[in-house]
């Protein structure tokens, strides 16, 4: 299901995918945001822009650029608060006087249990987080924005992050990094939990999506069948965490060595930190259990 490497768009130029959307990417690539962020331009007159990106004066300049005669920024929507989707936020608020929406700050969200992990000290590990972030109004779950011809509904789905929303935009959805098409969402504690990036699955399966525009990388235009694989991806790897237990207690570190066999060393922290979320998991349902108290160095077993 992972597309073969030819999604390569002029980054900083506005392209329109249908009427009323058009999408830039910024200068920012690297092995965890693939050719850059997405930005997202909705409407024909007052203009959303969700996911503004990275703090990076020529990307903001490139979205105020794509601004054609008789448009404005009434909206900035940020999906979620790693630093390559919402620090440009507030400087694109100050340029152009809209608001800037989110469903809240960098811990909302978090659930229960990575909470705990949190307070233990387990921070990092992930794409980074924009510890500053607060917005100018909140979206709770279900909340609807509206422009002058768009309308944009607010559905959380805490997993890659607790405070991570997707955008319905009609029969087609913003899915930020719950769901991409070249390669599949990080989890990592205690930003990300897998208990709630699954339910967060089953969520969005229950709708009938037309396409799916992620983060990062190109439309997906099998929207339901992204999701059944994305699904399947997470259990072929709690499997393999189960079966690899099999052999005897290990940590996460230990067991990503043995899981993760073609992965380049550079995206070895990333997959300890996935199969960190698998455990965590897997101890809520008592299918494993740590050996004392729960955290990222412990040894698990089999229940």
């Amino acid at each position: 299901m992972t597309p073969p490497d030819d999604f390569a768009p002029d980054v900083g130029v506005a392209q329109t995918l249908e009427p009323g959307l058009r999408r830039l990417v910024a200068p920012n690539p690297s092995p965890m945001t693939y050719r850059g962020t997405n930005t997202y331009l909705v409407g024909t007159r007052g203009i959303a822009v969700v996911d503004p990106g990275p703090d990076d004066p020529v990307h903001l300049n490139a979205i105020l650029a794509a601004l054609t005669p008789g448009q404005e920024i009434t909206h900035i929507i940020v999906t979620h608060t790693h630093v390559d989707h919402s620090p440009l936020a507030h400087p694109l608020a100050l340029r152009c006087g809209a608001p800037v929406l989110a469903f809240g700050n960098a811990t909302a969200g978090r659930s229960a249990v990575m909470q705990s992990l949190a307070d233990e000290g387990l921070v990092g590990g992930g794409e980074g987080i924009d510890q500053g972030f607060e917005p100018h109004e909140t979206l709770p779950d279900g909340a609807v924005v509206n422009g002058d011809d768009w309308r944009l509904e607010a559905i959380h789905t805490p997993g890659h992050i607790g405070n991570h929303l997707c955008l319905a935009w009609g029969d087609a959805c913003l899915t930020a990094d719950h769901v991409m098409g070249w390669a599949s969402s990080l989890v990592s504690p205690p930003d990300g939990d897998l208990t709630d990036f699954m339910t967060s699955c089953a969520r969005l399966q229950r709708r009938d999506w037309r396409v799916f525009y992620p983060g990062h990388g190109a439309a997906i235009e099998a929207p339901a069948a992204r999701l059944d694989w994305l699904v399947q991806h997470r259990l072929t790897r709690e499997a393999a965490i189960l079966d690899a237990l099999t052999q005897g207690p290990a940590d996460a570190a230990t067991l990503a060595r043995k899981i993760y066999t073609d992965t380049p060393s550079a995206l070895l922290g990333a997959a300890t930190r996935n199969v960190l979320a698998h455990l965590v998991d897997l101890a809520g349902k008592s299918r494993v259990a740590p050996k004392g108290r729960l955290s990222a160095a412990a040894e698990f077993h089999r229940a």
